[in-house]
């Protein structure tokens, strides 16, 4: 009867020592794989990031490209003034305007002379922008 035993206990244990070492083996496979699946998952919020920068970074550059263009089209403008107004102004004025910006202090407003034109009078506000009360 013992040895009966011992052979069932025999059988049982290596029964048993085969039953962990393939849930052993199951679980370090299927933890192989849960680490992967998260790994995907990782890569994939990555690459999910990662494209709405770079379409935050374009629509960035399209509007930085766009104040480029309207800054350099108003330095344009501005150059064209300061010609003019160099061509105007009378040899006086421009000897008091560079004395002016070699002491540092701002150039003082001068009455344009009798011949260049007057200014423009600003333009009308609109009605909407009134701050009476409205009916």
């Amino acid at each position: 009867m013992r040895e009966t035993a011992l052979r069932v206990q025999g059988r049982n244990g290596m029964a048993l020592k085969l039953l962990f070492w393939e849930l052993e083996q199951h679980l370090k496979s299927s933890s192989g794989a849960s680490v992967v699946a998260i790994d995907n998952k990782i890569e994939q919020a990555m690459d999910l990031v990662k494209s709405h920068l770079m379409y935050a970074v374009r629509e960035e550059v399209e509007v930085l490209k766009e104040q480029i263009k309207e800054l350099i089209e108003r330095n344009s403008q501005l150059e064209q003034e300061n010609n003019l107004l160099k061509n105007l102004a009378s040899p006086e004025q421009l000897a008091q305007f560079q004395a002016q910006l070699q002491s540092g202090s701002p150039p003082a407003a001068t009455q344009p002379p009798a011949t260049a034109a007057p200014p423009a009078p600003a333009p009308a506000q609109p009605a909407s922008q009134s701050t009476g009360p409205s009916a």
